[in-house]
């Protein structure tokens, strides 16, 4: 029987130039074993002893080099089957701004980044949820100030 744990954060990171809005997403280097070329979210590791926030910040920083402005927490939890572990994995998603003038820094799990606009980066997300993710970010965070105020992660 699979076994349900929460140990990935998702963070779907965005900037903002006046009234223009982009997504920042990365796509998996080619020598990656697991999902190679794929184009997704921020993904990482909660490690032991570490909040989901925590890691969020950890991982933008450690897979971008970019810093937070602002964090929201997302309504929604993304969740996938893993079949190597058998295990089901609840991910908290988070919406993270940044500045759009800093540039971004990848990782070795990344060969590539870019920033899209919402159609477009629905088009490059493989996975449903991660698409369903980033339509609740757009209409909860982007587009609805007062509801995303109540999430708002003081950092």
């Amino acid at each position: 029987m699979p076994r349900i744990t929460s140990n990935i954060i998702e963070l779907s990171v965005f900037c903002r130039k006046g009234t223009t809005v982009r997504y920042l997403l990365l796509r998996r280097a080619r020598n990656e074993k697991l999902y190679p070329n794929i184009w997704q979210f921020i993904t990482g590791r909660i490690k032991k002893k570490e909040d989901a926030v925590t890691a969020a910040v950890r991982e933008l920083k450690e897979e971008t080099g970019l810093k937070p402005k602002m964090i929201w927490v997302v309504p929604g939890i993304l969740s996938f089957y893993d079949p190597r572990s058998d295990m089901i994995n609840l991910s908290p998603l988070l919406a993270v701004e940044v500045d759009c003038n800093v540039k971004v820094k990848l990782s070795h799990e990344h060969d590539k980044s870019d920033w899209f606009t919402f159609k477009e980066a629905v088009r490059r997300l493989i996975w449903p949820s991660q698409r369903e993710g980033l339509k609740i970010v757009k209409n909860f965070v982007i587009e609805k100030k007062k509801t995303a105020d109540l999430t708002l992660i003081k950092l």
